[in-house]
């Protein structure tokens, strides 16, 4: 459909879609998709609940409280979906292991799904309605972010925090089954919680980026709340007059990506599952060096020089050599890399406290020189790409260039390696009985013979 020829704004196109999509609409392996990157952004939100900012969290908003019938992860408490969302989506960003999607510099998951299970968890929604929530959310976080810009990111914004409260409005609303009309009224409202600052990437970073996912959750939440309610918003508040692309957007804002190419490809199916615990950005590096580690036997001791070519976005966000918090280690090229050549990056013990201070990193971060690499540049953001070359002390040099990091749509990670990943993440806080009804009640939800009741019992049970 041209947008020029229906004298529509691509935003109104898009909301009008996904208020009307049906499961037929769903080739079977995007149904599939939507029930793997359930589990995937359970196995982070469970892992990062009883981290202190997951715990703070969860207190405050069960501290609050209302009734209602959605869960907290780690919790046995149910409480209102607003206040689940916030508090799970905090969880899913709580550690740097949620999924992305490529080109709109964002983190669907930690929106999309605790808005989607809160609201379906409260309301005893179907299990197909659960799923075009996910689908449906993770489409407009793909196609919002993209719209958005690169300028937008470039200048400071978090897309995740940005774009979030509407993909989450927009996952809540299809899970209820809106109408177009009430969809862009909860749309409407939910852009005017849009908001995320990347301060969190210096020294000092603090909590707060973990709060962005969870933030703009329950703010999509709330807002589908209101608009149930008959509150009202502005209707073109994506692409219209001092709408959410003219003002945060910027001069690179595209509103056509909104709605160009239409069901071509879902975007769910491009999830990059993240398996370093860092920014997405840097994985293409950490990547690189892991291969060469294993193809070459190059180990720690025998390196004099780590140099990393990478875009200019990374060298200027993500050039901390100093980190003092979790928070800005993960987003540090120069730490994350030590990290990789010395230890092991995809484990998320890795960024504990105590390992800040680790003298073997510490060794190696000075021997980290990044720079940026006029190619990797020009590829980005369509591309999150690095060039690695390790020169020894005995005057080697062994090189690798990663173009799509593992884990990407273009280097898909396995079904077992989700499950492993689960696993991983969930060895400290579930039994293996309660791992198992999760995976089994996830498995029940991509086959059609679950509920999402079983699965609220099997996460209360951890």
């Amino acid at each position: 459909m041209n947008c020029m020829e229906t004298k529509a704004r691509p935003g109104s196109l898009c909301i009008e879609r996904l208020a009307a999509l049906t499961m037929a609409d769903l080739p079977p392996a995007t149904q599939e998709q939507a029930a793997r990157v359930l589990l995937d952004n359970l196995a982070c939100g469970f892992h990062a609940a009883d981290l202190p900012w997951g715990r703070i969290i969860a207190d405050h908003v069960i501290e609050e409280g209302s009734s209602g019938g959605a869960t907290v992860f780690g919790r046995k408490e149910s409480i209102g979906p607003a206040g689940a969302a916030t508090a799970n989506g905090t969880a899913i960003h709580g550690f740097e292991l949620d999924d992305i999607i490529l080109g709109s510099l964002a983190h669907p998951g930690t929106v999309v799904v605790p808005a989607a299970l809160a609201i379906a968890e409260h309301t005893g929604a179907s299990v197909e309605r659960l799923l075009l929530g996910i689908v449906a959310g993770y489409e407009m976080m793909a196609r919002l972010g993209a719209a958005l810009g690169e300028d937008c990111n470039t200048r400071g914004f978090h897309t995740t925090g940005v774009a979030g409260a509407i993909a989450a409005a927009v996952a809540a609303g299809v899970v209820l089954g809106f109408d177009a009309d009430t969809l862009k009224n909860a749309i409407g409202i939910a852009c005017s919680s849009a908001s995320g600052i990347k301060a969190f990437t210096q020294g000092t970073g603090g909590m707060v980026k973990r709060l962005h996912g969870g933030h703009a959750s329950g703010c999509g939440v709330t807002a589908v709340q209101l608009a149930a309610r008959g509150f009202t918003g502005p209707m073109e508040a994506l692409d219209g007059r001092y709408g959410l692309l003219e003002v945060i957007g910027g001069p690179t804002a595209e509103a056509n990506l909104l709605f160009d190419g239409w069901g071509e490809n879902w975007a769910i199916g491009r999830v990059w599952t993240k398996v370093y615990s860092c920014c997405g950005v840097i994985h293409s590096a950490m990547n690189a060096i892991e291969i060469i580690r294993t193809r070459d036997g190059v180990s720690a001791a025998d390196v004099k020089t780590l140099h990393i070519g990478i875009g200019k976005r990374a060298v200027e966000q993500n050039g901390e050599r100093a980190p003092k918090e979790a928070m800005s280690a993960q987003y540090s090229l120069p730490f994350c890399a030590a990290v990789a050549i010395t230890g092991d990056i995809r484990d998320p013990g890795s960024f504990d406290q105590d390992k800040l201070s680790d003298p073997t990193v510490l060794a190696m971060i000075p021997r980290v020189i990044t720079e940026v690499d006029a190619e990797v540049h020009k590829a980005y953001p369509q591309l999150f790409g690095a060039k690695v070359t390790i020169e020894t002390l005995d005057g080697s040099r062994f090189a690798e260039t990663i173009w799509n990091a593992h884990g990407t749509a273009a280097s898909p990670c396995s079904d077992e390696e989700i499950f492993t990943k689960f696993n991983r993440m969930t060895a400290t806080c579930m039994t293996d009985a309660t791992r198992q009804a999760v995976l089994d009640s996830v498995q029940g939800i991509a086959n059609g013979s679950g509920s999402v009741q079983s699965l609220s019992r099997a996460m209360r049970g951890a």
